[in-house]
């Protein structure tokens, strides 16, 4: 095997020391930091993403696996910055205002990151206003909204509602999704796109970005 997968194979492993070692050494050999994102840490995240997806793994094994790689990416930020590797996109994500569940928002903010998406997450009871503030600010130009409860799953329209009113609808593209959340909210609400689990959310972001 070589280096990309071993930082690939500990990065799924969640072994952080191993994988901050690998990372460090493929720098110092001189390996483009282009190619130790792409095939050694995304790579992991993919396949535990896929694993996921197919219940192969859990929430823990996920949670783990990004520490990993949140790890191995710290210490390339230096050297991404220089060498100009740009992320594939910006997405901003938040649960809903009144809602204070975030493991479900957490889970989706891995997922997405690991397609090479820089994700600014709001946290929780995100009021539509900040949710505009920040798409502005970041001009990201995809809006996750997570909603756990069912009487918070209206806010989501207003965060569309409050897109529109600041001329910015057009511009991004709105994904939902929570447990009381279906595809038939999602068009009734004229948001872009649902998905049922993190791994899917992380796909549609991706092809957002294309």
């Amino acid at each position: 095997m070589n280096i990309l997968d071993d930082i690939s194979e500990f990065l799924q492993q969640g072994k952080v020391p191993k994988v901050k070692e690998l990372v460090q050494q493929a720098l110092d050999e001189g390996i483009e930091p282009k190619a130790i994102l792409e095939e050694g840490l995304l790579k992991g995240m993919g396949i535990i993403g896929g694993k996921f997806k197919n219940n192969e793994v859990f929430i823990p094994q996920v949670l783990i696996a990004a520490r990993a790689m949140n790890a191995g990416v710290e210490i390339m930020k230096p050297v991404l910055i220089s060498s100009g590797v740009k992320s594939k996109g910006v997405a901003v994500i938040g649960t809903v205002k009144g809602d204070l569940h975030d493991i479900g928002k957490n889970l989706v903010k891995l997922m997405i990151e690991s397609k090479g998406i820089t994700v600014i997450d709001l946290g929780i009871d995100v009021p539509p206003e900040r949710f505009v503030e920040a798409t502005i600010e970041n001009n990201a130009s995809i809006v996750c909204c997570s909603s756990l409860l069912t009487n918070n799953m209206m806010e989501m329209a207003n965060v569309i509602k409050a897109l529109e009113d600041n001329g910015i609808r057009e511009k991004v593209k709105v994904m939902v999704g929570g447990a009381p959340v279906t595809q038939e909210f999602c068009d009734k609400i004229g948001a872009d796109c649902y998905t049922v689990d993190a791994s899917s959310a992380a796909e549609a972001a991706l092809s957002f970005c294309a």
